[in-house]
């Protein structure tokens, strides 16, 4: 097995991207089992007008159109925020290998918090959950993005 290396960094970008457009700054990017980002996305519910369409949600599709299966046995998903109870369903139907997140989200998370899907026994699949990674960047995006909403921005 070779080095590590953490694509963090590429959902990040997708995350600041979002929140350039106004969506919530959640960004998420899937790696095939050779290292490559074979899709990247962000949170584009408000652009689409679909309570669907979380970054995870947009990056699997896109992932499982390019492997041309709705499996993505031995991929990796990062996402900056940790995935809703949705967003985890998805995961584990896609059957993802490893999930890497950035911040928690103690609201509205469905991993670490709140419905914790990985921890059903009706869960499938599940996979290698790794936290924390990117959380700074990644919570100081949402925070500077609620804050700026509150503040009338």
């Amino acid at each position: 097995m070779g080095e590590f290396t953490s694509h963090m960094d590429a959902a990040l970008a997708e995350a600041r991207a979002a929140g350039a457009r106004g969506e919530v700054p959640v960004g998420a990017v899937v790696v095939a089992p050779d290292g490559r980002i074979v899709s990247r996305a962000g949170n584009r519910t408000r652009e689409l007008s679909d309570p669907t369409a979380h970054a995870e949600v947009l990056a699997l599709r896109a992932a499982c159109l390019a492997a041309g299966s709705e499996r993505l046995p031995g991929h990796d998903l990062y996402v900056t925020l940790e995935p809703c109870p949705m967003c985890a369903a998805a995961i584990s139907f896609a059957r993802v290998a490893r999930l890497y997140f950035g911040a928690e989200d103690p609201k509205s998370g469905g991993v670490l918090h709140g419905a914790r899907v990985f921890a059903h026994p009706q869960c499938h699949h599940v996979p290698e959950v790794y936290d924390g990674i990117g959380e700074g960047e990644a919570a100081a995006l949402l925070k500077a993005f609620f804050g700026g909403r509150r503040d009338g921005g």
